[in-house]
């Protein structure tokens, strides 16, 4: 499967989200979409990456833009990781890893000398017609999602 990239039409996706519905790409037709994917639900990383989204909402949203975030947990996972940390983005649950493959996240990691699949942490800014605007992989949490504010603010200029 071929990972897409800048320009390229972002890969659709329909999946179960926090609070027992549903989320797909058709939905933000119109709009930016903000998507990053993460390791894990409550883990160090993910948490201040999924506070750091949280905290920016409203700006997301005043530029015009969406924030989902994305990793194979349960809904059911998500919607604890939500309540404890407060957080207001909505999270999709890809247990299946069909859409994590087709955006070329899921992919073999190492750590400590043992290797294995898992979630590179990734962002797409998706632009209003569906294509992919930019992507930052191997995402350092520091500062990420201001830089991805400015991006969306620049999109919009």
């Amino acid at each position: 499967m071929a990972v897409p990239g800048i320009g390229a039409l972002a890969p659709d996706f329909d999946l179960p989200r926090d609070g027992g519905g549903r989320v797909s790409l058709s939905d933000f037709h119109g709009r930016p979409l903000v998507l990053f994917f993460y390791p894990k639900d409550d883990t160090t990383g993910c948490t201040a990456e999924s506070l750091a989204f949280t905290a920016l909402a409203p700006e997301f949203e005043a530029a015009g833009a969406a924030v989902i975030g994305m990793s194979p947990d349960s809904a059911a996972c998500h919607d604890k990781f939500i309540k404890k940390h407060r957080l207001s983005v909505a999270l999709a649950s890809d247990e299946e890893k069909t859409t994590l493959q087709a955006y070329g996240v899921w992919k073999e990691k190492s750590m400590y000398g043992r290797n294995f699949m898992g979630v590179e942490r990734t962002t797409f800014l998706i632009r209003q017609d569906g294509t992919i605007a930019t992507i930052w992989r191997k995402v350092k949490v520091q500062g990420h999602a201001e830089t991805v504010l400015e991006a969306v603010r620049n999109l919009a200029a």
